[in-house]
This record gives structure tokens, C-alpha cells and sequence, in this order.
């Protein structure tokens, strides 16, 4: 045992956990934290500009480590209140973010205090488990369970309301209840595996539909390895067209409403559907079958048995880890040779083959003002291989999501689930963080940039070198396309006014770039790549190429009136 602040034994708490990287913003109720943070430069701390921008940094360095990522609201009330965007996005997305914020004094609870909320009822909601710290003693024991909760199946966000007068209590600690975590990848039982073994071996048109579980699993060689045998193309969920690596000839892109045409058409067409680590839920279907082959014989792969046919019926559910499940497949599948099923292949891979000639193709067409898809091929072929992608929502994003090229799992980091504008840029620099040495392009709308550009001072001070594409065409761009599409183009509020960001790029201490017409794009993203500086391109896209995503919400208007 040893004598020390609270505060103090968090910070020792979070070596034991092997934490190097912690995001927050200081303030006057954890600055015990802050103090101990100083004496530990085994940890870097990142100060923030924005505790909600902070968590998406957090949020992004989680997904991208394949660990927890920490965040910190040192001011109890409005600090806290600031996490609840953050923590809600990591939620939505199943992200093991860890938030520690500081709280009223436990003798002011229920007093009307200065910055009073009740910060256990407002992050509930929106996380795995909220705790709030009553003793001193326990902090070592709360901040362990804080992790083990995050990271076991299914992960997610966690909050730790920390008491000032607590982490300021100096007392004997020592290090609690063990902080070990095993690694969790139960297997699927052997009777359901042969029966999935038998619906895959008999299939004349086989899919995989890899999802999240995939991706995060980081077990994507055992799922080509699996697809190969039954020469079934691998689609995506949306916001997971990394799951994959894009250059496989099985990799299919992303189905569904967000996704591309040829994918989608595969799983209408196919007469068993093998689904891994994912819901099969809203993105991928909107929770219809006009996506998705209502008569195919369905086998989902799930480490939660709660998802399990939930959204979708199905005729088999193997409870287990997506990784272990599918080597079980293949194990159970080896020496089979699918040659009923080659056609299919052959058939998906021309059909792939002219669609990319058709993106590179349109792609091509020069024009004034630039159109998104001149910016998408020359992104496609000028981003290094090693390129991890972070986008936004609204409609230029969305539009984007399966034209990148994927080459390195993990490589794309996506709000898709919460629909989250003001995420992409604050999550490629906690991307960057967590992978140092590749290269991070964060695409991001006009709208969301100007929400979250404050973070090009932590970039710059830090010396966080990631690039940021703003997408700039003066306009909330879903919003306006429903605005034109169903209600007649009566416009209010759809347009928005932008200083030239790659100017308030040079103010902070980045390097600013500005593109009006294509023959700029190539040359500016070539001098990002090389400039040693967090980088802004500030590109001017038509604000006419604007797509309505969501038609089927707007069924009931008739598009005259």
C-alpha cells in the first residue's frame, strides 16, 4: 500500500491498464488527475478543444489501437454535458471509450451548486454503465472495472463520475481487484456448424455479408480464406467496407441502401447468405427485404445472442466470435470443392470490373465546378495503400463511403450509426494517434468542419499530421437535397456561409490548401501528403451534386407539391 491523492491512483491505475494515450479537456474538478498526469510521462496527454470533439478523438483511437480509448471532462456540469454527443456516437458504433469526469463535491449533491447536474442520469443513457465513484479507497478497483466493462463483448462506452473532494482524499491504496481481461472468442457448437457447413456446401450462389465483427475482430484472413472455398463474393455493412482488404477479387463493397449497385444485386440474388458479426439491421437493410433476397437461406454469425435474427429471420444462428466461428467453417468445409458455384464468381466479378471502369469514367469528366466523383478517383488513386479513411454524415460523405479504396483493415472509421455530422476530422486525429506511421484522410462536409475546427490548434500542437478533405458546397447538403426532392424547393436554413478554411488552416500553424477546379485537387493533396503539417484542402465541390439517401421517409409527400 501507498498514500496518495485519489487522483493519483487513477493515473497508476491507467499505467496498469497500459494506457499511453489520454484526451480531455482540464478543469477545476479533476485536477488531482491533471496534476498526476504531469508526473507520468509514460502517458501523452492530448488537451482538447471540446470534450465532444475529444471523445470522437477517443472514439477514433479506440477503434483504430483495438483498445480503449480515454477521455477526460476535468469540469463537472458543462464538461460533462459536453461528453454526451461523443459518448452516444461510441455507443451507436459498439467503441470502447472510457470517460472520466469530474463531478461535484459529494457534500454539495442536491444543493443547487455552482455547475450542479445529475451526471449519473445524463451519460446512462448513452453508455454501457455509468458509475459514479463514493469512496476514495475503491478508485483503483472502479477505474479496472471501467475496462474490463468496455472491452468485453459486445464493447462499448463506459463513464466514471469522479467526486473532486474524492480524488483530492489522500489514502492508503493499493491496486484492487485484478484488472485481467481474458481473450474472448467463444465457438460456435459443432452441431451448428455442420448444419451451416451443409446449407454453404449446397449453395449455388453463396455470400458473405461481413460486418463490424469482421473488421474489429481484425480476422478478415480467416474470412477469405472461408470464401475462397465456397468462391462466394464478400460484401459489407455499411460503414465496414474495410472488413476486407479492397484489392481480394471476391471483395464485393459495401450492400444495401448506402452501398453500391453490384453488391447490393448479389444479396437479392443469392440463396445463402452467411452474415458475420453483424445485425443485419438498419444500415445494411432498413429493416426490409428490398435489399436482400427475402427467400435465401440465411446463416448469421453473432457474438451477441440478443442479435440473433432480430432484424432479419434467419435459418441458423451461431452464437460466437466471428474469427473462431468462421475458422470452424472452414475446418469443417476443407477439401469441398464448389464448382456449381463458379459461375456465380465469374458472373460478380465482371459485373465489378465495369463498375469500377464506370466510377473511373465519370471520374474523368472535367468539369466546372468539381463534381464529387472527380474527387473520389483522384483520391482513389493518389492516397498512399496504407490509407485509413474517416468520414461524416450528410451526403457527400455518404456518397464517398464505398468509392475509397480499403487496401489495409482497418481503414475506415464511419458516424453511419448515429448519423453524427462534426465526427470525421476530431476521429482522424485519435486515427492518427493510434497508427503514427500510415496515412489519414479525414472527409468531412463545409457544415460539420466549421463545427469542430478549433481541433486544427490541438492538430498543430500536438503535431498531429492527418489531412482533412472539406467538401465545401456552401450547404447542409441531405437536407437541401430533401428540400429540392419533396417539399419544392422552398429552402430555409439549407445554406451556410464559410470563411476559406485553408486560410483559418495558416492561422492556427497548418498548411492550408485551396482547390476551385480539378487540375488543383492532384497537386494539393500530393504537397499534404509531403508537408509535414496537419493539412487543410479546402475544395470547392458543385453544390448542386446533391443525393436524397433516405426517399423512402419521404413516401408520403408528393414531390410537386
Amino acid at each position: 500500500m501507498s498514500s496518495m491523492p485519489g487522483g493519483k491512483a487513477i493515473v497508476d491505475t491507467l499505467l496498469k491498464e497500459d494506457v499511453n494515450h489520454v484526451f480531455g479537456l482540464i478543469g477545476s474538478a479533476g485536477m488531482e488527475i491533471f496534476d498526476a498526469l504531469h508526473g507520468t510521462p509514460e502517458i501523452r496527454f492530448i488537451g482538447v478543444r471540446d470534450e465532444r470533439t475529444g471523445t470522437h478523438m477517443a472514439d477514433g483511437y479506440a477503434r483504430a489501437a483495438n483498445r480503449a480509448g480515454v477521455i477526460i471532462a476535468g469540469q463537472n456540469g458543462p464538461g460533462a454535458t459536453n461528453l454526451v454527443t461523443g459518448l452516444a456516437q461510441a455507443a451507436a458504433a459498439y467503441s470502447p471509450v472510457i470517460a472520466l469526469a469530474g463531478s461535484l463535491s459529494s457534500g454539495h449533491v442536491y444543493r443547487d451548486a455552482f455547475q450542479e447536474v445529475d451526471q449519473q442520469a445524463l451519460l446512462r443513457p448513452v453508455t454501457k454503465k455509468t458509475w459514479t465513484a463514493t469512496q476514495a479507497r475503491r478508485l483503483p478497483e472502479m477505474v479496472h472495472e471501467a475496462f474490463r466493462t468496455a472491452l468485453a463483448p459486445r464493447r462499448g462506452p463506459v463513464a466514471l463520475n469522479l467526486p473532486r473532494d474524492i480524488l483530492a482524499e489522500v489514502v492508503d491504496f493499493d491496486d484492487g481487484p485484478s484488472g485481467w481481461r481474458g481473450e474472448l472468442a467463444p465457438a460456435a457448437d459443432v452441431d451448428s456448424i455442420a448444419r451451416a457447413a451443409l446449407f454453404l456446401a449446397g449453395s449455388a450462389r453463396p455470400l458473405i455479408l461481413a460486418g463490424g465483427g469482421v473488421k474489429n475482430g481484425r480476422c478478415h484472413k480467416v474470412v477469405l480464406q472461408l470464401a475462397e472455398l465456397l468462391h462466394a463474393p464478400v460484401v459489407m455493412s455499411p460503414g465496414h467496407g474495410d472488413a476486407i482488404p479492397c484489392g481480394h477479387p471476391l471483395y464485393a463493397g459495401q450492400m444495401g441502401p448506402r452501398g453500391n449497385l453490384v453488391a447490393t444485386d448479389l444479396a437479392r440474388r443469392a440463396d445463402v447468405i452467411l452474415a458475420i458479426g453483424t445485425r443485419i439491421g438498419f444500415n445494411t437493410t432498413f429493416y426490409s427485404h428490398h435489399n436482400l433476397n427475402p427467400h435465401a437461406t440465411i446463416i448469421q454469425v453473432e457474438t451477441d445472442p440478443l442479435a440473433l435474427g432480430r432484424f432479419m429471420p434467419i435459418a441458423l444462428g451461431l452464437f460466437g466470435d466471428a474469427g473462431t466461428v468462421t475458422a470452424q467453417l472452414c475446418r469443417e468445409l476443407a477439401g469441398h470443392t464448389a464448382t456449381h458455384a463458379m459461375r456465380w464468381r465469374e458472373d460478380f466479378q465482371r459485373k465489378r470490373a465495369a463498375l469500377l471502369k464506370t466510377r473511373d469514367e465519370d471520374g474523368a469528366r472535367v468539369t466546372t465546378p468539381l463534381q464529387p466523383a472527380t474527387l473520389f478517383k483522384i483520391l482513389r488513386d493518389i492516397s498512399p495503400e496504407d490509407s485509413m479513411f474517416t468520414m461524416d454524415a450528410g451526403t457527400l460523405c455518404l456518397q464517398a463511403t464505398d468509392q475509397m479504396r480499403y487496401a489495409q483493415p482497418p481503414s475506415l472509421f464511419t458516424p453511419l450509426d448515429f448519423g453524427l455530422v462534426g465526427f470525421s476530422y476530431a476521429c482522424g486525429l485519435g486515427v492518427k494517434l493510434a497508427c503514427p506511421t500510415r496515412t489519414v484522410v479525414s472527409l468531412m462536409g463545409d457544415g460539420g468542419f466549421g463545427m469542430t475546427m478549433s481541433e486544427i490548434g490541438t492538430a498543430v500542437m500536438h503535431g498531429i499530421n492527418s489531412i482533412c478533405v472539406v467538401m465545401n458546397n456552401g450547404c447542409w447538403g441531405a437536407e437541401k437535397a430533401y428540400q429540392r426532392d419533396f417539399f419544392g424547393g422552398r429552402y430555409i436554413g439549407a445554406d451556410v456561409s464559410n470563411p476559406p478554411y485553408d486560410k483559418v488552416a495558416e492561422l492556427f500553424g497548418a498548411a492550408g490548401f485551396q482547390v476551385d477546379e480539378a487540375a488543383q485537387l492532384e497537386p494539393a493533396l500530393q504537397a499534404a501528403l509531403v508537408c509535414g503539417k496537419p493539412a487543410i484542402i479546402d475544395v470547392q465541390i458543385d453544390p448542386n451534386a446533391l443525393y436524397s439517401f433516405r426517399r423512402d421517409s419521404f413516401k408520403h409527400r408528393d414531390p410537386k407539391k
